[in-house]
Parts: C-alpha cells; structure tokens; sequence
C-alpha cells in the first residue's frame, strides 16, 4: 500500500539521488558532482519553509517524489500576489508509474503553495509530464526563455 508524507532532512540523501535519477532521465548529461549544491539548497529552505516536498512510499522505500520552491516577484496581472510555486521533483520510481502516484503528490504541493499564498505554479514539464500536468489543469506559456551564465 502507497502512502504519503513530507519530505525530512534523514530522507534527503535518498530524496537527492531520486532527483539525480529524475534529470538524467529527462536527458541531463552535465558530469559535475552535484550533490552538496542539492543538499545545501535542500538543507536552507526546508529550514525557512521555502521548500516543500511530498513523498509516496511503499514501505520505508521512497518511490515518488514532489516538490514545490517558493518565490516571490513584483506582482502582476496574472499573479497579484507576486509570489509563486515553483514545482520540480517530480519523479515516479518506472515499477510504480500508471497508479495515480503523480497525481496525488502534484495534488499536495499545489495544494502546499496554495496555503502559502501563491497566486500560480509554474514548471518545465519533461514530455512524460505534461500529459499529467495538462489533466491537472495547467496551461502552456510558450514565453518561458532562459538566459544561462
């Protein structure tokens, strides 16, 4: 039987090597250890409630991930409270996929930036994602561009 909890600092070296996992998956191909730069972010806004992650377990083994960063710009139209949720993390171990593990963890951290008072969620959908974020009831915005140093 699947159950859910929030994320705790024991569960990061675990929940950081799912993470990994998750981008080499959606292609990530970059070689740098990134490990102390996870769990120092992980480590910082657990610590100041900017951060927030469910989990689904079978058993004591994690087998879904979530999480939801929070942010704060200027407001505008689309977002008069300026601040927003910034979903990344997810991630369904394959033995576990096509069982609503996704849509159940997407559906507590929406729910987690909705009580922080966020106005919109945002995210980069891989192309497995954005099925499951379309039924949600998210909408394409072809305008997101990156700009890297």
């Amino acid at each position: 039987m699947i159950t859910y909890q929030k994320l705790t600092k024991a569960q990061l070296d675990t929940f950081i090597q799912m993470r990994i996992r998750q981008l080499r998956e959606e292609g990530a191909t970059e070689d740098i250890d990134l490990v102390p730069a996870l769990l120092d972010y992980y480590d910082r806004h657990m610590a100041d409630g900017t951060f927030v992650s469910w989990l689904a377990m079978d058993g004591d083994k994690i087998v879904g991930t979530s999480g939801m960063s929070f942010v704060e710009k200027p407001p505008y139209f689309s977002c008069p409270s300026g601040r927003l949720g910034l979903l990344s993390s997810m991630f369904t171990d394959p033995d576990y996929r096509r069982m609503g593990i996704a849509k159940e963890l997407l559906s507590r951290v929406v729910e987690e930036a909705r009580n922080y008072g966020c106005g919109c969620v945002q995210i980069t959908a891989s192309d497995m994602g954005v099925l499951l974020y379309t039924d949600f009831g998210f909408k394409k915005n072809g305008n997101f561009m990156q700009y890297n140093f």
